[in-house]
């Protein structure tokens, strides 16, 4: 049986079929953004293990990673640092390439959003093949931030992108699970 938090945020988030394309079972979380209820229990989750630790700051990948990440950052009072899409960005900023299922991506961030040695913790909606996650966290590495944890509200077990991520030693925490994709 599952808990009562898995049951709030599974309820709480629609499954579309078939988008963005034929098979895939995509996962919306902008049911769950608009249910109080669900999103501050889903807040409450990813901020409870790093209560009353010094977290500098929460980076959050585009675009939901910056809705999550907001919340989480002014949970545990740390700053906000967003990785975006290449060309996003106004200021000097650091880049890692990275693959998608056909081709190549950039992200970047700001070269001064994370000062070599700060505590940050990665937050994104979801994590499947971790591609865009490993890229994040190579990113952040980059500049010199000691990653404690790379947080998400789902994961696609069934995709490796967990692996991925612990793969390099970074600690991750998911609230739930879906099974297939």
């Amino acid at each position: 049986m599952k808990s009562s938090l898995e049951d709030t945020l599974v309820a709480a988030i629609r499954t579309i079929p078939d988008y963005p394309k034929p098979g895939i079972l995509f996962r919306d979380i902008t049911t769950l953004l608009g249910n109080a209820r669900a999103f501050r229990r889903a807040i409450d989750e990813l901020v409870h293990p790093y209560a009353g630790q010094k977290i500098d700051k929460i980076a959050g990948i585009e675009a939901r990673g910056f809705i999550l990440g907001g919340a989480v950052a002014h949970q545990l009072s740390a700053g906000f640092v967003p990785i975006r899409k290449k060309g996003k960005l106004p200021f000097e900023t650091v880049r890692v390439a990275y693959s998608l299922e056909y081709g190549l991506d950039e992200m970047e961030m700001h070269k001064d959003g994370v000062s070599p040695g700060e505590k940050v913790i990665l937050v994104d909606d979801l994590i499947a093949t971790g591609g865009t996650a490993e890229a994040a966290v190579k990113l952040l590495r980059q500049i010199g931030a000691d990653i404690l944890a790379a947080c998400f509200v789902i994961d696609l077990p069934d995709l490796g992108g967990r692996a991925k991520l612990e793969a390099l030693g970074v600690p991750v925490r998911t609230l739930i699970g879906f099974e297939g994709h």
